[in-house]
């Protein structure tokens, strides 16, 4: 069972950083690849970026590529999002997402619809 809850978001002004975090209050953390879906208005949702069960691979969305930085620490049952140089078009609501992995895939997982558990999310606003 995962229950993903996201904190972190808030309106920032353009070059501001934020921080997302996403813990999951549930008992297998470890067995799922996470991922960082956002979704703007009237726009399609996007992986931004995705990580491993172990941490070992990540992947980023082109558009954040070089600005956004997924991590997790299975310790504590929490995946992060480090957000930099951020930009107006990456307002969106950002939702935490995971998907059950089997065998320790190391595998990430960059389509929405690959994800089975999501969290509520978290509006990140950024201001020109």
């Amino acid at each position: 069972q995962v229950e993903l809850v996201e904190s972190g978001g808030g309106l920032v002004q353009a070059g501001d950083s934020l921080k997302l975090s996403c813990a999951d209050s549930g008992r297998s953390f470890r067995s799922y690849g996470m991922g960082w879906v956002r979704q703007a208005p009237g726009k399609e949702r996007e992986v931004v970026a995705a990580i491993s069960w172990s941490g070992g691979s990540t992947s980023y969305a082109d558009s954040v590529k070089g600005r956004f930085t997924i991590s997790r620490v299975n310790v504590k049952k929490t995946v992060y999002l480090q957000m930099n140089s951020l930009k107006p078009e990456d307002t969106a609501v950002y939702h935490c997402a995971a998907k059950e992995i089997r065998h320790y895939s190391s595998s990430v997982y960059s389509r929405p619809n690959e994800y089975e558990y999501w969290g509520q999310g978290t509006q990140v606003t950024v201001s020109s």
